[in-house]
């Protein structure tokens, strides 16, 4: 038998041990930096196609050169809009207070998405042409200014409007000062026994070096001094993230969490004076670089660049307005940001936290009630499928009920026993989503359960990784969509074996995500269908995604990157035949944003020949309706309100018998990303009556009785909201609501 001794690990195996681990590091290292040097190139190649792209659409056209609205800007516009509704008094006061959460949370993207992204590809020499013919100096010095001017404005909204309105209906948001002595004595005790012992006061000296600042994260800068020596120092305390915003002191009345941090300090800086103090916020960059060439394994590439995209340059620093020229100046200098990009602002800064205060239970303080319908689609999971064999389903979200329509149907087709297969898409869900626990079920029961995950979701990538490790335990196909492309498509299919030994498909292609709970907030359109030629399409399209098929041809669907461009001028150009031929035609287009140069500049020919356009746009747009010569016959609207808009039209033809055109709903926005670097997908709707009820829709958003904002041909937006009387105009989505309701009502 071998010793104890003898089974010790011995010198030379030891140190050969260490060598190995040693050369494993080293050959992380190099290949995470080829990895990075990889992924710079491709962006680089990607910027270098898109500068091209802008000036083909400039060079050798017949059209204006400063035909484009400066995406920066339209953008910021549409944050503008979103503000006005936190300013609105006829907003329920609830509503607007999530409102000015939203407006905070996405000036956090616009900074780590949008500007970041500027800045960098400035800084290493990428090109940034513009299609606005604007330079990138320009367009960066415009963002931050007006970007400015909004933070300023959102600020003021909540402390001249928002915090006294909610202070009249009982609830205050308060700061320390105005705490009587027993809320202090009981945040006291809150601060000893749940903050005091997460927080890590960091002092900056010759051998302290200034401190890491992670993005999005609130901090206080703390100017401290040695009463014995009389050195004064900088200190940095990070707000814990993970505690609440607003801390409750007694029901409805709350305060800034570094109120009560600064209110201790004394605490953290033992035997120091303190001489000073003020909060302040890092905006960085949030969007990934990530080289699928050369990394080997998605799931854990992905998960290291998360980490390092903690830190990344900083792109934006709000401070307190009262801040000190000395603090501020530190922080500049530590920092390395543009002073461009500093906004001094009122407190409390990091206003995105207002969301818990919006999710508070007053119902009279927020919009009515609203139940969605659940009448759209059979309750049982059979009669689900003889429904569906008998004609198509449109549904459309909120209305219609998202859990009782599209989420019943995968939840009876993974525990019913006829159904062989399950094909899914998933880009965004919820971790607690009854779709991935049916997946589950479904794997675990034998069927073939196949999910194409998309988990680069720009903000989702976390929670992405955590359920689609689940999914993968349980025997899940997860394959993670194609190299270079973001799969961004929304398409489901079932395999159902029929009493008589026949297969039959059925499918679901959407414009949302399968997000049970956004799917209560976001306006969305889904077709659920046993169409013969959409099942065949949809399953050449999950083969091509599993197994890099090549195939560009579908009958009843456009597919990016290589279709849906093409498809759609080719049925904007069959429009203005129709018009040229004294035909009635029409073009009406839904989307979140439209700023492809292709598509804008059909869109202006086709205005040109007289073809009417009308565009319902929610966000970014590049087009400029209304110029003389060149976009007369455009209009473009825009509904900000109670639901997000997220559904995708395409409408072709006014419905007569001389047009009846074409209608198409999908996942595709009108950007280079959708069109050029992401799956997508459009299907054609076939039944008139469903072709007809989305360009209503369309025309309903367009008349001038419904309450909407007007883009103008300067890139600015006129909110149309009361009619020449004064009488408020009509909510769009208050409408549809209360359709619902009849319809409920009369079934």
């Amino acid at each position: 038998m071998e010793s104890a001794a003898s089974r010790r690990t011995r010198p030379s195996a030891r140190a050969a041990t260490a060598e190995r681990e040693r050369l494993a590091s080293e050959d992380r290292a190099h290949r995470h930096q080829v990895a990075a040097e990889r992924a710079r190139s491709r962006t680089a190649a990607r910027e270098r196609e898109a500068a091209e792209q802008v000036r083909r659409a400039r060079r050798g056209s017949e059209l204006p050169i400063d035909r484009y609205l400066d995406r920066e800007d339209s953008w910021l516009r549409f944050a503008q809009r979103v503000l006005e509704l936190a300013e609105d008094p006829t907003v329920p006061l609830l509503e607007r207070v999530r409102f000015a959460s939203i407006f905070a949370s996405g000036m956090d993207e616009f900074f780590g998405v949008r500007i970041a992204g500027r800045v960098r590809r400035m800084a290493t020499g990428l090109p940034v042409e513009a299609a606005s013919g604007q330079s990138p100096t320009q367009i960066l010095e415009h963002a931050l200014e007006f970007a400015g001017e909004l933070l300023v404005r959102h600020a003021r909204c909540f402390t001249d409007q928002l915090q006294p309105d909610l202070a009249t209906e009982g609830i205050e948001i308060l700061r320390w000062k105005e705490l009587d002595s027993d809320e202090q004595t009981r945040l006291e005790r809150l601060f000893t026994e749940r903050i005091f012992p997460v927080l890590t006061p960091l002092a900056v000296d010759p051998a302290h070096p200034f401190p890491f600042i992670s993005g999005q994260s609130l901090s206080l800068a703390v100017m401290i001094a040695d009463p014995r020596t009389g050195t004064t120092m900088f200190a940095r305390l990070k707000v814990p993230p993970l505690l609440p915003r607003f801390l409750s002191v007694v029901p409805n009345r709350f305060v800034p969490i570094e109120d009560v941090i600064a209110a201790h300090l004394g605490e953290l800086f033992v035997g120091l004076d303190i001489l000073e103090h003020y909060a302040f916020r890092v905006t960085r960059i949030t969007d990934l670089e990530i080289d699928e060439d050369v990394t080997e394994d998605l799931l854990k590439s992905l998960e290291r660049e998360l980490t390092r995209r903690r830190f990344e340059p900083a792109v934006r620093l709000e401070v307190e307005e009262s801040i000190s020229d000395a603090v501020l100046d530190k922080l500049v200098t530590e920092l390395d940001v543009d002073r461009r990009a500093v906004y001094r602002l009122p407190g409390p800064l990091d206003l995105s936290g207002l969301s818990a205060i919006a999710d508070l239970d007053r119902r009279d303080l927020k919009y009515p009630t609203f139940v969605p319908a659940e009448s759209a689609l059979a309750h049982d999971g059979a009669d689900m499928f003889s429904q569906l064999a008998e004609q198509d389903v449109l549904v459309h979200h909120p209305y219609d009920s998202f859990s009782a329509s599209v989420q019943r149907l995968l939840v009876s087709a993974a525990a019913d026993p006829k159904v062989l297969a399950i094909k899914q898409t998933l880009y965004r869900t919820s971790g607690d989503s009854e779709i991935v626990d049916a997946l589950i079920d479904a794997a675990e029961a034998g069927k073939q359960v196949v999910v194409v995950v998309e988990i680069k979701a720009r903000g989702d990538e976390r929670a992405n990784i955590g359920w689609v490790r689940k999914l993968e335990q349980a025997g899940c196909h997860v394959v993670y969509g194609m190299l270079g492309l973001k799969t961004h498509c929304k398409m489901a299919l079932i395999v159902r074996e029929e009493s008589d030994g026949s297969l039959r498909r059925f499918c679901h292609i959407g414009t949302g995500n399968y997000h049970p709970k956004t799917a209560r907030l976001y306006e969305d359109f889904g077709l659920l269908t046993m169409d013969g030629a959409v099942a065949e399409d949809v399953t050449i399209l999950f083969n091509h995604l599993t197994g890099y098929g090549r195939k560009s041809e579908y009958h009843r669907l456009l597919v990016a990157p290589a279709g849906v461009r093409a498809g759609l001028i080719e049925r904007i150009e069959e429009q203005v035949a129709l018009q040229r031929a004294g035909q009635p035609a029409l073009i009406q287009m839904k989307c979140n944003a439209i700023i492809d140069e292709e598509v804008i500049d059909a869109l202006y020919r086709a205005s040109m020949a007289g073809v009417p356009i009308d565009l319902w746009i929610r966000g970014i747009c590049a087009i400029r309706p209304g110029v003389p010569g060149l976009s007369e016959t455009i209009r473009v609207r825009s509904v900000v309100g109670r639901f997000l808009e997220h559904s995708r039209i395409y409408s072709f033809g006014t419905g007569t018998g001389d047009s009846p055109g074409e209608a198409w709903i999908g996942s595709a926005d009108l950007m280079h990303r959708n069109l050029d670097r992401r799956v997508e997908v459009l299907v054609r709707v076939s039944d008139e009556t469903q072709r007809a009820a989305l360009r209503q829709l369309v025309s309903m958003a367009m008349d001038e009785r419904i309450s909407s904002w007007w883009l103008q041909s300067d890139g600015t937006w006129t909110r149309h909201q009361f009619d020449e009387s004064g009488a408020p105009l009509a909510d769009i989505q208050d409408l549809l609501i209360r359709s619902r309701r009849s319809r409920a009502a009369e079934a």
